[in-house]
């Protein structure tokens, strides 16, 4: 049985995309990239694969920035996506701009190194000073992940041993 399918957008509805395979479990990233693509203190991402996300309308708009393209809608100009190049494997979706984004639950915090000072994390999910282990997510929360065959993704993640 399939998934039901993940939908979303922008704000004004200019962009609207479906994803109909499972999402890899999100991160909250306090990167100082994603916090000035977004406009906000931190930024909770999704991926998924790419033939598995579909544009139902617009296309979003990509940016090529710091070894990555970042997606956002050309009209309102919210922030959508991000990948690593044209030929990515996964891309990874604001889970804010989902219809509900409670269908996604974050596993980790990201870039902690880069959070803001005024940002207290008390929710008990592991911190990681940049990106999480090549070991993340784990075989039992993303197991259709492990039989990718591009390294883009893994590519981006630097090496960590252990949260913070």
């Amino acid at each position: 049985m399939s998934p039901k399918p993940i939908s979303g957008g922008c704000l004004c509805g200019a962009v609207r995309y479906e994803a109909s395979g499972p999402p890899i479990p999100g991160s909250h990233c306090h990167c100082l990239d994603c916090r000035r693509h977004a406009g906000a203190p931190f930024v909770t991402w999704a991926g998924f694969r790419r033939g598995d996300l579909r544009f139902l309308t617009t296309p979003p708009r990509e940016i090529a920035w710091a070894c990555r393209l970042r997606g956002f809608c050309p009209q309102c100009g919210s922030p959508l996506t991000i990948r690593d190049g044209p030929d990515a494997e996964i891309v990874d979706v604001t889970v804010a701009s989902f219809d509900d984004p409670t269908v996604v639950t974050p596993v980790a915090h990201i870039w902690t190194e880069d959070r803001l000072p005024w940002i207290h994390l008390a929710d008990g999910l592991p911190q990681f000073p940049q990106a999480r282990s090549r070991e993340e997510p784990s075989r039992a929360a993303a197991p259709w992940l492990y039989g990718l065959t591009s390294t883009n993704f893994w590519m981006r993640l630097p090496v960590s041993t252990s949260p913070v």
